[in-house]
């Protein structure tokens, strides 16, 4: 493949900045363009790329652009490339940004669950009600816990796993899914078969599973039945994992709660029902989306890149085109 220096390109400056920030900087012998796949690559690259970091969004839309590019990876700034099999052009492998992402939407689901448990956004909205006086209505009322609450978590991946780590020093009582049931350390992983003896009892469930044919639509009208009276369902995997003509049937009624981060489509359209509705939480897909991303996405890229300096193999490799 390339000679010396290694090719790396970027989408922007700013990973760009994080990458020269990271400890030692851009390693010797590197040499970092940027190119945002919204074209050819630049001529200067004469087609042979080893490292392609593309754009954070939309990242399927713009892989048709590696097409007749030789290159050794394809490094995601996302966890889910469900979208990617069917838009890489052949020829290339593609690493997932596990390690990135995991701490920050761990934290969101954690603040979903404590903004909905505890009324938060009740008071949010009654602190901007006008009233006689100007804006501004006190509003006390008594909210669910988190502590000691039974939370349902489906799906034990990173993210599944970082969600755990965060909950534990509020005292819940936790069941954990995954793929396929196991034991590890702390006891009982159950499988995702379980799932009917598991949704009767539970008061918050928290879906991360990864989208695939088998999860894609999982949150559906009679998983959503099975769930008892006053139920928080809380969704930071795909939006596609859930059906959102069954959440909105739910949520309508009232008789359960919904605390969202993803929902099919994105963006969700302006007007859109679950807006409307006290008992839905919807926060526009930003679970990765904090200032912990750039330096771990730089991290990783410094990571990779010494990697091929060594001949080893990158980490996160998850599809071959």
């Amino acid at each position: 493949m390339s000679a010396s220096p290694l090719t790396v390109t970027v989408p922007g400056t700013t990973l760009l900045h994080a990458l020269e920030a990271t400890p030692g900087g851009v390693p010797e012998g590197v040499r970092v363009v940027v190119w945002g796949l919204d074209g050819p690559p630049p001529a200067e690259l004469d087609g042979r790329i080893d490292l392609v970091v593309p754009p954070y969004m939309d990242t399927a839309s713009k892989l048709a652009s590696l097409a007749g590019v030789e290159t050794r990876l394809v490094q995601s700034q996302s966890i889910g490339y469900d979208d990617v099999p069917g838009a890489l052009p052949p020829g290339h492998v593609f690493a997932n940004a596990a390690s990135v992402h995991e701490p920050s939407t761990a934290e969101l689901a954690v603040g979903l669950m404590l903004a909905a448990q505890r009324g938060i956004p009740d008071f949010v909205r009654a602190a901007g009600e006008p009233v006689a006086a100007g804006v501004g209505r006190w509003a006390p009322a008594r909210h669910a816990s988190l502590a000691d609450r039974r939370v349902l978590l489906i799906g034990y991946g990173g993210v599944g796993r970082a969600i755990e780590a965060r909950l534990e020093p509020f005292e819940v009582s936790l069941t954990r899914v995954a793929h396929r049931g196991r034991d590890d350390e702390r006891g009982r992983i159950h499988g995702i078969d379980e799932l009917d003896a598991l949704l009767p009892e539970a008061e918050i469930v928290v879906v991360g599973v990864p989208l695939t044919d088998e999860t894609e639509g999982l949150v559906d009208a009679r998983f959503l039945a099975a769930l008892p009276d006053g139920a928080l369902v809380v969704n930071v995997a795909r939006g596609r994992v859930a059906d959102t003509d069954a959440v909105l049937a739910e949520a309508s009624t009232g008789r359960l709660r919904f605390a969202l981060d993803v929902i099919d489509p994105e963006p969700l359209p302006d007007g859109h029902p679950l807006f409307a509705l006290p008992n839905v939480l919807i926060t526009p897909h930003v679970g990765g989306a904090s200032t912990a991303m750039m330096p771990r996405m730089a991290r990783l890229l410094r990571e990779q890149i010494e990697r091929m300096l060594r001949g080893e193999e990158p980490r996160n490799v998850v599809h071959r085109s």
